[in-house]
């Protein structure tokens, strides 16, 4: 990567360049980012990271041999249609924005290009996420390979289908607030039995980097490890028996399913907006 373009200034796009600018990937000079009118946030990431701040597109996009779209998804027809000129067969663009798809990017520009789409989740902030990549039919291994290298600095990677992106989203775009809306209950809990916030939270957290330490490294399955903690008659199956009781599990399961279909949905809708600018091939 000989410079990379960012359209878009916000905390995704800021993880990203931490990771790039951490990991040594390419030159904090050689990382040139735009926004729409926030002064403040450019002056900030120059002084961060030491990037080059422009809002000359010309700029921004000439020798860029990657451009990620880190806008938000109403001002991704606005932003294609500012850069399309721009555009060059040679270019990778990655795309941060949810549910629009790489057929609509190809069709408000006009042209055919090469393009990932990436669902991070927000533990890029902390280099933690866990993002999934999915390609159109015109990017090249390499640069499926350089879309891979750059979210590395950030987490790790999977490769699926682009339809697959809203079972994603659904399970781990969203996964973060479920692990804290779970964290909270632990709190709550932790309240009613006696125990002061402070020690509870060492304990909760402790026991959920544990346990995920534990899924990681062990060759054994979710639900063999919880049997291996639950002993007939002790605390752990009375606990679980109480899960079971209030049907935690499937409500886990419809959360990720609605949460699929809310993707699908709002996918869908930006298409069919997008989709009276696409100008027919």
């Amino acid at each position: 990567m000989k410079k990379i373009a960012f359209i878009g200034a916000g905390s995704m796009a800021e993880a990203i360049i931490s990771g790039l600018v951490t990991q040594q990937v390419i030159q904090p000079a050689n990382i040139f980012v735009t926004n729409k009118t926030n002064d403040d946030r450019f002056n900030y990431l120059k002084e961060q990271y030491g990037v080059t701040t422009t809002r000359s597109l010309q700029a921004l996009l000439q020798d860029a041999d990657l451009v990620v779209l880190a806008v938000k998804p109403k001002d991704m027809l606005e932003t294609m249609q500012s850069i399309k000129d721009y555009i060059r067969e040679e270019m990778l663009f990655i795309s941060v924005v949810a549910g629009v798809h790489t057929s609509s990017l190809e069709g408000i520009a006009n042209k055919q290009f090469s393009i990932v789409r990436a669902m991070p989740n927000t533990s890029a902030t902390v280099g933690k996420s866990a993002t999934a990549l999915a390609a159109n039919g015109h990017t090249k291994e390499a640069q499926l390979q350089t879309a891979i290298t750059l979210f590395e600095t950030v987490g790790t990677v999977a490769i699926v289908e682009e339809s697959q992106l809203d079972a994603v989203t659904g399970l781990s775009g969203s996964g973060p607030a479920y692990i804290y809306y779970l964290v909270e209950a632990l709190e709550r809990s932790a309240e009613t039995i006696g125990l002061d916030s402070k020690t509870a939270k060492q304990l909760i957290l402790q026991t959920l980097l544990g346990a995920a330490d534990m899924l990681q490294k062990s060759p054994k399955t979710p639900a063999v490890l919880r049997k291996e903690v639950t002993s007939p008659g002790g605390t752990t199956e009375a606990g679980l028996k109480q899960l079971q009781a209030h049907q935690v599990q499937e409500a886990f399961i419809a959360c990720v399913q609605e949460a699929t279909e809310q993707s699908k949905r709002m996918g869908d809708q930006i298409s069919k907006e997008l989709a009276k600018y696409v100008v027919p091939q």
